[in-house]
């Protein structure tokens, strides 16, 4: 082994991916640039020229091109920032807490772990300042077993001992929990109910977002039931009930079937998709965006059994304020519609 090499082993890993068999021929900072949120493609280039990005272990160009099944590995000097977790005074919304379990209600706008953009002021910053010594999971985070996206409110459990965390992980895994959302969804839905089935995988155009793969070739198995609760002109509330639990499941499925979630910027919801031409409704649309400045989905009701009680226990939570605001702008619209 070279200096080089043994230099290298010491370094800590940052980012791994692995290029999908139907990868196109793509340089390698462009191609990273699709995973890391919030990295910018200069501060890559300047990772490769200094030998921190590694194809099938070989520091490699800015200009390289990744293809099919390449690993591609981001290597730096310090571990990663999420490793070093400090404890942070953060108020959390606790809506249960025993020696078992916490649950929690997070406001939208929080991030649930540290991740690159993000290092502090996140759920699992004031959880290990709320409990000390909280078992961490599989990509060693601290008392999570399933997370919702920073835009995404609602109701989350933490495990605080081993045995809740491989008690409720099993019960996720095998799809016993129950997880109900609210969301705000473009256009009027035809049924009343229905299920959405697809693979979800992260998308091959856009890497930050997920697409159903209805052939099961690629992705995860996921399935979302879905129930009309109240129409509007444009748009549509909806229950979701997760059989699965995947990354975006319920954005990427409803935009599957024609219904992008409101104001989901990453998917494409923040602009007009179904309406009027008038300049009155498009000012309307948009005072209901500053109102509700994310993506209109809400985790409402969460239902599991307690690790040692054995207990079924449920939570509900109350639709936060700007989706209730907005929802409000909605109805009011539909009625003046009609008269």
């Amino acid at each position: 082994m070279s200096t080089e090499e043994l230099e290298r082993e010491e370094f800590y890993e940052h980012f791994k991916y692995v290029a999908h068999q139907g990868q196109e021929p793509l340089r390698v900072d462009k191609f990273l640039m699709n995973f890391i949120e919030n990295a910018t493609r200069n501060k890559i280039q300047q990772a490769a020229k200094a030998g921190n990005v590694l194809v099938n272990e070989k520091p490699v160009k800015p200009n390289y091109k990744v293809k099919p099944n390449d690993v591609v590995r981001v290597v730096l000097a310090h571990p990663p920032h999420e490793n070093l977790l400090v404890a942070e005074d953060i108020p959390l919304d606790i809506v249960y807490e025993d020696n078992q379990v916490i649950v929690v209600n997070k406001p939208a706008g929080m991030v649930v772990h540290p991740g690159h953009g993000n290092y502090s002021g996140t759920l699992v910053n004031g959880l290990i300042h709320h409990v000390e010594n909280l078992p961490e999971n599989s990509s060693e985070r601290p008392g999570l077993v399933h997370r919702l996206d920073k835009d995404t409110s609602g109701l989350l459990v933490v495990a605080k001992t081993e045995f809740a965390m491989a008690h409720l992980s099993k019960q996720f895994f095998d799809r016993t929990t129950e997880r109900l959302y609210v969301a705000l969804v473009w256009g009027n839905i035809e049924e009343n109910e229905g299920t959405v089935e697809g693979h979800i995988g992260r998308s091959f155009k856009n890497r930050l977002q997920m697409d159903v793969f209805t052939d099961g070739e690629y992705g995860k198995h996921a399935v979302t039931h879905y129930k009309v609760l109240e129409r509007f002109s444009y748009v549509t509330l909806v229950q979701c009930k997760l059989e699965t639990g995947r990354t975006h499941q319920i954005r990427a499925h409803m935009k599957h079937i024609g219904h992008t979630l409101f104001n989901d910027a990453r998917y494409g919801g923040d602009t007009i998709l179904k309406g009027t031409t008038f300049t009155k409704y498009k000012q309307f649309v948009e005072n209901c965006f500053k109102i509700l400045p994310r993506q209109a989905l809400h985790a409402k009701t969460l239902g599991f059994t307690h690790p040692t009680t054995g207990e079924f226990l449920q939570f509900n939570s109350e639709i936060p304020s700007d989706i209730a605001q907005c929802l409000e702008k909605w109805r009011t619209y539909t009625v003046n519609q009609k008269e």
